[in-house]
């Protein structure tokens, strides 16, 4: 570092970081015209007999829908001195004695429909829970009943039966541009009702590992450890997103947060009323990332999109039009750069939903509309796939949020059938004969039909097993 420069403490920094706010805002106000509404819209407050700009009336309302949760989990705990034979019998203590303790964590929540008392938070938050309060503002203590939840996307829905609740109007995510300002309203700490100011710094962030589906919105408002289910709002006083991650290696905040934007926990919050879990379907296709090496090979001028890899027979994709080779480039007006971002639009998309797809086909730019659709699962009797299946019901494993089986799963298995006899169950997963991985009822079947097979590979429960044929 150059001696002429230094380094500001911490407090410092921070004080020049809010007075550079306050001067960036000021200077906005100042530079809009007195007919411009955005000026006229500007949160106002009398301090001191003068009217400045403030944040507070904007907080002031929005902060009555903020709650915080208090989850209560029981847990068993097992003393190793009682684990030992000799310990119980000197001590007279009786076998299987079992210690249970009351585990308690806090988060936050957003009421987000005063009338039936919906309030969304993260499915993280509420995970095992017992049973669950919230604190409202007015402070009041509330029993809460979890209407659903999806890990997944990592939303739940609770219900509160209360009166006087104050709910948050949702704005439209899609609306939000990066450098929009934000306010993050929590508990982090378990410290109480607490504000963090900020901007959007970049929306649509998936592939961080976090959850299944990922479209965060990331801010630099300081998000903590019991921030998560709170409120991200814009300046109108409007949700724009359910507080959920932070990157920190410490353990704090380090200016890295998440929020889930509304366009996806509102779908899926319909989903949870509707249903109580999230229904998911997909369009009968698989893609894969479009790779240099690709993109010469099918005369492609980008190097970014989602290459359609496979398409199922009688999917949607089938109906809709596409063709194996297709490169995806924009789904729902949503710019696609790989297969991770179609999936993630396929998985956060209920079923019925439309997805508007722009593709690239031998140079042209097309549009088609795919339909998201439940997933057909097939089955077969056990016979129909080899003598030595005979006696059971076989159903490919396909994960509810995927379109790819996973393996073979026995469904049914008749008593003393020739099934059951070489030693298959009732819930065994079917992946692999002799050394070929098997996903599926028709790979199943072709192994079989081409050689004689020596072992099944079974996964029964949390272990893998092998089931010699003879």
């Amino acid at each position: 570092m150059p001696e002429n420069q230094t380094t500001l403490p911490v407090t410092l920094r921070s004080r020049a970081r809010f007075v550079g706010l306050v001067i960036l805002l000021c200077a906005l106000i100042s530079g809009l015209s007195p007919a411009s509404s955005s000026a006229q819209s500007f949160p106002e407050r009398s301090i001191e007999g003068r009217m400045q700009p403030s944040l507070a009336p904007i907080i002031d309302n929005a902060s009555k829908a903020v709650v915080n949760i208090a989850t209560y989990t029981s847990q068993a705990r097992v003393n190793p001195l009682l684990q030992s034979p000799f310990f119980r019998h000197f001590f007279g203590i009786p076998d299987n004695i079992e210690e249970t303790r009351r585990m308690q964590s806090a988060g936050s929540g957003v009421i987000v429909d005063s009338e039936t008392g919906y309030i969304l938070t993260n499915h993280h938050v509420i995970a095992g829970a017992d049973d669950i309060e919230v604190n409202l503002q007015d402070g009041r203590t509330i029993q809460a009943t979890l209407i659903g939840s999806d890990e997944k996307v990592d939303i739940a829905l609770l219900q509160v039966a209360a009166r006087d609740l104050v709910d948050i109007p949702l704005a439209d995510s899609r609306q939000i541009k990066v450098g929009d300002f934000v306010l993050a309203i929590g508990n982090p700490f378990g410290l109480g009702q607490t504000v963090t100011t900020g901007i959007v710094s970049a929306l649509g962030r998936n592939g961080l590992g976090i959850q299944g589906y990922e479209d965060f919105i990331q801010t630099d408002a300081s998000i903590n450890p019991g921030n998560s289910g709170g409120a991200l709002i814009d300046l109108n006083g409007r949700l724009v997103g359910i507080n959920s991650a932070i990157i920190a290696p410490s353990g704090g905040n380090v200016g890295i947060g998440f929020a889930i934007p509304t366009e996806v926990s509102a779908a899926i919050m319909q989903q949870l009323i509707a249903y109580g879990e999230v229904r998911r379907g997909g369009i009968g296709a698989r893609f894969q990332d479009l790779t240099p090496e690709l993109a010469e090979a099918f005369s492609l001028e980008t190097y970014q999109g989602a290459l359609i890899a496979d398409i199922s027979q009688g999917g949607a994709a089938e109906q809709a039009g596409l063709q194996v080779g297709d490169l995806v480039i924009s789904a729902n007006d949503r710019p696609i750069t790989n297969a991770t971002d179609i999936y993630n639009r396929i998985g956060l998309s209920p079923l019925g939903q439309s997805l508007e797809l722009e593709l690239i086909r031998g140079g042209r730019t097309i549009s088609a509309i795919a339909e998201i659709q439940a997933i057909p699962v097939p089955e077969a009797m056990g016979q129909t796939v080899a003598p030595y299946l005979t006696g059971s019901t076989l159903k490919d494993l396909i994960p509810a949020d995927d379109e790819q089986s996973v393996g073979v799963v026995i469904q049914e298995l008749l008593p003393n059938s020739y099934a059951a006899r070489i030693g298959l169950e009732k819930g065994d997963i079917l992946f692999g004969v002799d050394r070929t991985r098997v996903r599926n009822i028709t790979e199943l079947k072709r192994y079989f039909s081409r050689r004689t097979p020596q072992i099944l590979r079974v996964r029964r429960g949390y272990e893998d097993l092998i089931v010699y044929l003879r």
